[in-house]
C-alpha cells in the first residue's frame, strides 16, 4: 500500500535525523524542539533513544522535518 501524500512514508526515524542534524545542526533543532538531547552532548544515538520512548518529542521531530525539508 503506498502513500504518496505522506512525506514521512519510507523514512526510518534514524533517517530523519541525520537529515536534520546535516541541514539544521542539533543547536539549531534544539530552538524548534527543546529536548536534552539535542542540547547536552546530543547524538544520533542518544536521540533515537529519547524519540522511540516520547512520543510526544517524536511527533515535533517529524513535524519539524516536514516544515524544514519538503
Amino acid at each position: 500500500m503506498t502513500q504518496p501524500n505522506n512525506p514521512l512514508h519510507g523514512k526510518t526515524l534514524e533517517a530523519i535525523l541525520t537529515e536534520l542534524e546535516r541541514e539544521l545542526g542539533f543547536s539549531e533543532m534544539a530552538k524548534y524542539v527543546n529536548i536534552n538531547c539535542f542540547k547536552k552532548d546530543p547524538s544520533i544515538k542518544s536521540s533515537l533513544k529519547f524519540l522511540r520512548k516520547t512520543p510526544w518529542a517524536r511527533e515535533k521531530v517529524e513535524q519539524l522535518y516536514i516544515d524544514v525539508l519538503t
